[in-house]
């Protein structure tokens, strides 16, 4: 069996901390492994999107030597050429800690260049302070929770298109339901999420999406990779006018990701779930 793309990341291996600013520990994962299995390539992507992530996890010093600390919003292009690796990315975001930087400016901008370089695409950062997240409050996903369908279920792996049923009657609706999870493909560590659903086409029925989402319980794949899985079964299914998938995951290490895919281009909010 061929070795998994991160392998050689620090993902299920003893790693050491360091506490100076070491852009080298950040490990890209191509997504070109993964667009082949599911029979396309950068040139023919069927989306567009991108990964928020937030990292709760950032401070370094100011030239007075005293700790600043901040949450940084990240926006990673879903066509970039790699995936950063989530604890190569808490690593390196540990490395700040005794690294001194005048302001949230400098802190921002090293980011950006170092995540940009690895991604191979432009990634944006924003820097926030706590006040400004506070701030921000606490969101309920849009549209009809799925997650109360008194559906009988026994399927926990495998998720597949068959799973999925619709009708003729064209609607537009918006779907969520807090019942994802999956597991990484490398530490088999659980990845718990809300996932939303916005679509406009053939009527989906609910309790098929309910047990199709469910399917993933045991499935093996990295949160961005989940999400596409969904998108490209929907898009199948439904055959829409408009169609976005979106995963809100429960943060780990001091990182949430937060992975969304579109037919077409649209503002993404950031808008952070309570369980996260």
């Amino acid at each position: 069996m061929p070795q998994h793309p991160a392998h050689d990341s620090p993902l299920g291996k003893n790693s050491a901390y360091t506490s100076q600013y070491d852009a080298s520990l950040l490990f890209g994962i191509a997504r070109a492994t993964k667009w082949r299995e599911l029979g396309f390539s950068a040139d023919n992507l069927p989306y567009v999107g991108v990964d928020v992530w937030n990292c709760y996890e950032l401070s370094w010093l100011l030239p007075s030597g005293k700790p600043v600390v901040a949450v940084a919003q990240v926006v990673v292009p879903a066509d970039s050429a790699n995936i950063i690796e989530s604890k190569s990315f808490k690593l390196y975001l540990n490395s700040f800690n005794q690294s001194v930087y005048a302001s949230f400016a400098e802190v921002q901008a090293v980011l950006a260049a170092d995540l940009s370089k690895v991604a191979q695409a432009t990634v944006q950062v924003e820097l926030k302070t706590f006040a400004q997240v506070a701030a921000e409050g606490v969101h309920e996903p849009q549209g009809l929770c799925i997650d109360d369908l008194d559906v009988h279920l026994n399927q926990y792996e495998n998720p597949g298109l068959e799973q999925l049923v619709c009708g003729t009657e064209q609607v537009e609706e918006h779907l969520y339901s807090h019942l994802l999870k999956s597991n990484c493909p490398v530490t088999g560590q659980p990845d718990w999420g809300t996932i939303q659903v916005h679509y406009r086409g053939a009527a989906l029925d609910h309790a098929s999406l309910l047990t199709y989402l469910v399917s993933f319980r045991q499935h093996q794949d990295f949160h961005e990779q989940c999400v596409e899985r969904i998108f490209l079964d929907l898009q199948a299914c439904l055959q829409p006018e408009l169609l976005s998938v979106s995963a809100r995951y429960v943060r780990r290490g001091g990182l949430d990701i937060n992975p969304y895919r579109s037919l077409q281009h649209c503002a993404v909010e950031n808008l952070r779930l309570a369980r996260q």
